[in-house]
């Protein structure tokens, strides 16, 4: 609770940057990194890393009821399919990253390939905002207008209208995999009666509801060194990490005393057992991507106020308005159907999704159903081991798989 919307603003932000940067060598500025980073392929994600592997892959769009055009690919079946109808199975990434995160590794150590070989119909979603869903039915990226959304809208319509889609188009009801702030937003769908009658099962790997006890050398040092919303602070409606702005913003804090940005990726999400040089070299080239500044301002609430609730507006007669009270409402957990199948997956080094905060959703979660809460504790990762660790097929996806093979 003791961090302020601004540190968590950056540590969200650092959070995604530093995979890309901290085995890339810190030594020379966050700008030059940021030049490496800037390099990402024009190429669909399809093309770029799953039809090279011999896989199919189709690129489709989604828009949803507030008219962002969404990117998403399906990789219908492995390399060795039976032809029998497969259950789905839809992919959701995190905060200022998209869907290509999960495919970095070979494809017989990255989730997606290793359930389309497993019998499963995968769905990879992108988010508003990201590389390929930078569209609109009627505004323009340039348009801060088009930025005017946090993960409100994600769960009242990105979420939806991908799960709505997916439905249609199989005809089944549908498996989700979501990271890290893909956790979040599901949550707070399925909280307040959206997605029950279509999701089948769910798999969280470092959940998020609960930021409270997050803390980190460079958030604390965010913390001290700045005061008030991000908005105050760059006054930009897009969040752009590849931005001169927030490459000052950075060096400024890395300048801080105390404060060691040799390894972000340690600094703030904890120390990643398990990550090759190669793979985040691909991921310099690919992330991070932009994101709402409103977004991460909600995020920096949730850490402030310690609840999960709606935006705040910040002002009590503008919280009316748009709520018809005084304060925003809140996401109740305990609304999730008791009967949903989870499985949850958390490490002893995630300084992002803490222990302490991942014990308090469990608690939440401890009126579910005899045998449908499945709990995976493994000490050594950290949160980008998730999606990015060599060993995470062994260690996480085989269970991920079985899971869903149990659901079917």
């Amino acid at each position: 609770m003791a961090a302020t919307l601004a540190s968590f603003c950056l540590l969200v932000l650092v959070a995604a940057l530093a995979p890309h940067r901290a085995y890339a060598s810190i030594r020379s500025s966050l700008g030059q990194k940021r030049a490496a980073a800037a390099a990402a392929p024009s190429v669909g994600i399809c093309a770029s890393s799953v039809l090279v592997y011999g896989y199919q892959c189709q690129e489709l769009q989604v828009t949803t009821q507030d008219g962002y055009i969404l990117s998403l690919q399906r990789i219908p079946e492995g390399r060795h399919s039976n032809g029998t109808k497969k259950p789905p199975v839809l992919i959701q990434h995190g905060v200022l990253v998209d869907g290509v995160t999960w495919l970095l590794n070979s494809p017989d150590r990255n989730l997606p390939l290793i359930l389309a070989d497993n019998g499963f119909d995968v769905w990879i979603a992108n988010t508003r905002g990201t590389r390929f869903s930078r569209r609109h039915t009627s505004m323009d990226p340039s348009d801060p207008k088009f930025w005017n959304w946090s993960w409100d809208e994600l769960v009242a319509f990105d979420l939806p209208a991908v799960f709505d889609f997916v439905y249609s188009k199989t005809g089944q009801k549908v498996n989700y995999v979501g990271h890290s702030l893909g956790t979040l937003f599901a949550l707070a769908s399925l909280s307040d009666g959206k997605l029950v009658d279509q999701m089948k099962s769910a798999a969280l790997l470092s959940p998020i509801a609960y930021l409270s006890h997050m803390n980190t050398a460079l958030g604390v040092a965010a913390a001290k060194a700045f005061v008030g919303e991000i908005t105050t602070l760059l006054g930009l409606a897009e969040f752009n990490p590849k931005g001169e702005p927030v490459a000052q913003f950075l060096n400024a804090l890395c300048a801080y005393p105390g404060v060691d940005c040799y390894d972000l990726l340690e600094a703030v999400t904890g120390k990643n057992c398990c990550l090759n040089s190669s793979t985040v070299d691909l991921f310099l080239k690919n992330e991070p991507q932009s994101t709402s500044t409103r977004n991460l301002v909600h995020l920096a609430q949730t850490v402030r106020d310690g609840v999960l609730a709606k935006y705040n507006y910040g002002r009590p007669d503008f919280n009316l308005m748009h709520y018809g009270k005084f304060s925003p409402p809140i996401y109740n957990l305990s609304n999730i159907p008791h009967n949903l199948p989870l499985f949850l997956s958390y490490g002893g080094r995630d300084s992002l999704s803490d222990i302490r905060d991942v014990e308090l959703l469990l608690d939440i979660l401890k009126l579910h159903d005899v045998g449908k809460l499945t709990v995976q504790y493994i000490k050594d990762y950290a949160h980008a081991d998730f999606i990015m660790g060599l060993n995470a097929k062994d260690i996480v996806y085989n269970q991920v798989t079985a899971f869903f093979q149990q659901q079917q």
